[in-house]
């Protein structure tokens, strides 16, 4: 039997970014839909802050030739953590 280690790990991959706001409290179902992307849930506020995050991660990818799927998830974590700042 081979241990884990012995076998080699693929790349992580990012498929898509899945966003979760779990703070609203005004009982609208707020869904945003974007190429790799689903925002869902949250306050007004904060599901407004997720889409202008995603927005910036968005044209920040396109000047550099990319889209979500393209990024490795380090990129990806940068850019959502610069663009949230």
């Amino acid at each position: 039997m081979k241990s884990n280690k012995s076998r080699k790990q693929k790349p992580a991959k990012v498929s898509g970014v899945l966003g979760v706001g779990l703070d609203a409290t005004d009982g609208h179902k707020r869904l945003t839909r974007g190429k790799d992307f689903l925002l869902a849930g949250g306050s007004d506020e904060t599901h407004s802050r997720m889409q202008e995050t995603m927005i910036k991660v968005t044209e920040r990818l396109e000047e550099r030739g990319k889209r979500i799927r393209d990024a490795s998830p380090a990129e990806l974590r940068d850019l959502i953590g610069e663009a949230a700042g």
